[in-house]
């Protein structure tokens, strides 16, 4: 068990942690959530020592080994499977355990020819990989995860989803990707307020229990308010009556006694919504026969590929990384040409692009707000302003140099020139990396209320199934249209390479299995319609208590707005001795307020409903997965 107590964090002015305590119990497995800049990374630095809070406690079991990704790369052997064997716990029997190391970066993507490669002629990203895989195959009594499927494709984020939720120790997990943590976690933790709560369950049931606290925390405090005035209001008229003395120092008594409740700050969020430009033809881009690769003569990317994008479209690129995704952006883009085919646009699209390589193209010598103001066709510096607040860039954030920003606040200023560009068609590549949770289902509800074409390259299954309607997969070689959803992708064809491999990760260093016969496909068949089943039934199931949840909350935002018109009349009406009035507001004011105590009431249940239900329909998922 972990123990913090009493942790305080402050750099400057800016405070970090204010009193935290919280534990961390044996084989819990925590999801941590909270804004960028709020402090996650900074708690993980702590409990490995490499910063000290400036007061508190944090205890660890004697002889308790923490495993992390670290940002430090250097390797020791000469091949990829010598340097991950080298984190192989020692055997007492001297086994050889090579085989739990191939499996883990077979799970990572490692082909068997890269096995024998120098880990320094490794990509960055694959480099970050191996060092994944040296902390899994350690085997420490707790990891410590901070986005580590940042550097990780589709296949490979699927395979960590497995052996994440095999993992019997502890682990704390930091991603912008809800749906993956939901699905491997136990328990979630909130760095909120410079506080930190943790409840059993998940992202939905914490975030509804912390919106349920600010609703309460909120109507006390105006009540208490209320109430501060009248107590003012009596003190101040009968301070003089002798027959009153008692009672004015007893409401001075209560009111010093009284806690005043501090009105909560507003809290940041990323402000999305896309700028359309009109569009009233049928195809915005028609591609056909399209073939491409960077070498005259040398093998190609990608082969023979036509599709059409409609002007209302939602596709999604998918598949391992390094097979072609963002080159066919750039195709799309008409940042590359292609070597056979065509890529035809209307006369009348507009294209905006988000690139992985885009953020390099900015101007480090301007301001946040020239940039984006250099987007804009008008040029106007209000907008641009507004803008640059939607982006977290407010007041005189918004004059900083982009020279000295950090990567996610450069995806952010690229972002808000994509917001003020006007389009009917966006391209994005791998838009939520840099975004933390919140910003990141901001965006996807942007992406789903503009009205233009969406091409998106994304590793994220959550996004995958709230958006895609065609898919353009890149899996065992080839690159392929699929007409439908990503849930019928995976019910009718699936992905190639998790037919073909052997083991799902060695979770607390036990046995893999050994490969025994292929199934037969058409067992995969079923377990396929079984497990695009459950996925269906899941979406329908969740979906319909969000939707229900969601309805609440607006109900209970509209009785608020009521009572407080209800309490404006009555100060009305009192004032003008309108007695019957008086009766009649303060009756309906009365039933808006028990109206609002049942729908809190009723939020809850359904929070807890909702945790209750995501994480029975995970266990059938996993039984199925384990099947196939």
């Amino acid at each position: 068990m972990i123990q913090i107590n009493g942790l305080y964090k402050s750099y400057g002015r800016q405070v970090i942690f204010d009193d935290v305590s919280f534990t961390v119990s044996t084989g819990e497995r925590i999801g941590l959530v909270g804004r960028n800049g709020h402090g996650k990374t900074t708690l993980f630095r702590m409990i490995l020592g490499q910063e000290h809070p400036d007061a508190g406690t944090i205890s660890l079991p004697s002889g308790y080994s923490i495993g992390h990704l670290s940002q430090h790369i250097r390797f020791e052997a000469d091949t990829v499977l010598g340097e991950a064997c080298l984190s192989l716990p020692p055997q007492e029997d001297g086994r050889d355990e090579t085989y739990k190391a191939e499996t883990v970066l077979a799970g990572l993507g490692f082909q068997r020819e890269d096995l024998v490669l120098h880990p320094t002629t490794l990509s960055g990203g694959f480099q970050v990989r191996l060092n994944l895989a040296k902390v899994l195959l350690s085997d420490p009594c707790m990891l410590l995860l901070d986005e580590p499927t940042n550097y990780l494709d589709i296949v490979s984020m699927r395979w960590l989803a497995r052996f994440l939720r095999g993992w019997r120790k502890e682990f704390i997990l930091i991603t912008h990707d809800r749906d993956f943590m939901d699905g491997v976690t136990t328990h979630t933790m909130a760095i909120h307020r410079c506080k930190i709560r943790k409840v059993e369950g998940t992202t939905g049931k914490l975030y509804g229990q912390l919106l349920l606290e600010e609703e309460v925390h909120e109507k006390t405090r105006i009540n208490d308010e209320k109430r501060r005035r009248e107590a003012e209001q009596f003190i101040n008229r009968f301070r003089a009556k002798a027959t009153k003395a008692r009672a004015v120092q007893s409401r001075l008594k209560a009111l010093k006694r009284r806690e005043r409740l501090e009105e909560l700050t507003e809290i940041e969020n990323l402000a999305f919504r896309f700028n359309p430009a009109p569009f009233t033809g049928r195809y915005l881009m028609e591609v056909s026969s399209l073939s491409f690769g960077f070498s005259p003569g040398g093998p190609l990317l990608i082969e023979d590929l036509s599709f059409h994008v409609g002007k209302e479209d939602r596709i999604a690129i998918i598949g391992r990384n390094g097979h072609g995704k963002t080159t066919l952006l750039n195709l799309l883009a008409g940042e590359l040409s292609p070597v056979a085919g065509a890529v035809r646009r209307h006369r009348d699209l507009r294209l905006a692009y988000f690139g992985q390589t885009n953020i390099e193209r900015l101007n480090p010598g301007m301001t946040v707000e020239e940039e984006i103001m250099a987007a804009h066709p008008e040029r106007h510096r209000g907008t641009a302003r507004s803008i640059c607040g939607a982006m977290m860039f407010p007041g005189d954030h918004a004059l900083k140099k982009v020279g000295v920003l950090s990567g996610g606040e450069k995806s952010r200023v690229l972002l808000g020139r994509l917001l003020v560009t006007p389009a009917n068609m966006l391209l994005l590549d791998e838009p939520t990396n840099h975004l933390d949770m919140e910003s990141t289902e901001s965006l996807l509800e942007a992406i789903k209320e503009f009205r233009g074409a969406v091409v998106i390259v994304t590793h994220s299954e959550m996004i995958l199934h709230a958006l895609a309607t065609r898919l353009i997969v890149f899996d065992g070689g080839k690159v392929f249209l699929f007409e439908g959803t990503y849930s019928e992708f995976l019910e009718r064809v699936g992905w190639r390479s998790e037919d073909l491999s052997g083991g799902e990760g060695l979770p607390r260093g036990t046995a893999t299995r050994k490969p025994g016969r292929a199934k037969q496909s058409s067992d995969r068949k079923r377990l396929r319609r079984i497990r695009a089943g459950l996925i269906n039934e899941r979406a329908r199931t969740l979906g319909a208590l969000k939707v229900r949840i969601d309805e609440i909350e607006g109900e209970i935002m509209r009785l608020e707005e009521e009572t407080g018109q209800h309490n404006d009349d009555l100060v009305r009406v009192s004032a003008a001795g309108d007695a019957e009035a008086i009766v009649r507001i303060s009756k309906a004011l009365h039933d808006a307020t028990s109206r609002i105590e049942s729908l809190f009431s009723s939020l809850e249940a359904l929070y807890g409903e909702l945790d209750t239900r995501t994480r029975e329909f995970q266990e059938k998922l996993d039984a199925v997965e384990t099947e196939l």
